[in-house]
This record gives structure tokens, C-alpha cells and sequence, in this order.
């Protein structure tokens, strides 16, 4: 029979859903970063049951799902000394005659609007291990980031 005589489902024209991707690497966390893990748990834990629509009840589990998986691989680090940039830092920086300061925190902490950068970031790995007064070079340029200073990210 041709496919053109053929009925199609409309279950055949949905887009399939996929799991949420799981950021290649270790899964490093701060101390509050694992709390929001649990509480996003906690938030979908509580949702699921209610949920009617089917759409949103698959949503929901399968963003539970990548949830639970991230606290199963979560490695906090310890609080970093603040000497040199590191995982866990604040670090203000001048880049381009421009002073910014950054937090380095795990990729599901990330926001880069709020100026919360994984450490996977070009720029947070640009900055790794420098000193306060040290330049580093970014984006093929040599020294374009002067280090201004560094300390560790307070919890909460």
C-alpha cells in the first residue's frame, strides 16, 4: 500500500523526548550546590503525584530523573583557600578595561547571567590557579586578565 493511503498516528508528528543531557566530567558541587540538588528533589517529588496532564507528569519524571542522577554523582569540594582561583571562588578580575567578579561553581549551579560560571567555563578555566595581582592570557591575547582578588564563595 502506498504511504500516502496509509493513516499516520498523530502520535508519529510529536518530537521525541529525550533525557535530560548530563554534562560530561566529574559532577563537582559546593556545599549549597548539593542543597539545591536535594531541594530540586524535594520540589519534584512533590509535584510528580499531582500532575494530571501526562505531557507535564513525563516532564517532570524525567527531570527528576537527571535530579537524582546529579546527587548520586555529586562530589562536593572543599572550601577553597581563597590564595588562588579555584574551584569555589569568587574572583574579580579586569578584562578589557572592564572589572567583573565571577562565582566558579559546578555546572548545575551555573548561571551565567548572574555571574555564576562552571569551572568547565574558557573564562573560570582561563583564570585557574592564578594568584591575586597575576595576568593571565584569555581568547589567544597574552595578560588580557589581571586577577584583582579572590575569596571563597560564602554557603548559603
Amino acid at each position: 500500500m502506498s504511504v500516502a493511503f496509509r493513516r499516520e498516528s498523530d502520535e508519529e508528528h510529536l518530537e521525541p523526548k529525550f533525557e535530560v543531557p548530563i554534562p560530561p566530567g566529574p559532577n563537582l558541587v559546593t556545599a549549597d550546590g548539593l542543597e539545591r540538588i536535594r531541594s530540586r528533589i524535594a520540589e519534584l517529588e512533590s509535584q510528580v503525584p499531582a500532575l494530571t496532564e501526562e505531557t507535564k507528569q513525563k516532564a517532570a519524571k524525567r527531570d527528576l530523573r537527571y535530579w537524582r542522577a546529579r546527587l548520586s554523582t555529586a562530589q562536593v569540594q572543599p572550601v577553597p583557600s581563597g590564595e588562588t582561583v579555584a574551584f569555589g571562588c569568587r574572583v574579580s578580575f579586569v578584562l578589557a578595561g572592564k572589572q567583573r567578579t565571577i562565582d566558579i561553581v559546578g555546572h548545575d549551579e551555573a548561571e551565567p547571567a548572574q555571574n555564576r560560571l562552571a569551572f568547565t567555563a574558557p573564562l573560570a578555566r582561563a583564570m585557574m590557579d592564578a594568584q591575586a595581582g597575576e595576568f593571565v592570557d584569555f581568547n589567544g591575547k597574552e595578560e588580557a586578565i589581571e586577577i584583582v582578588s579572590i575569596a571563597p564563595l560564602a554557603a548559603g
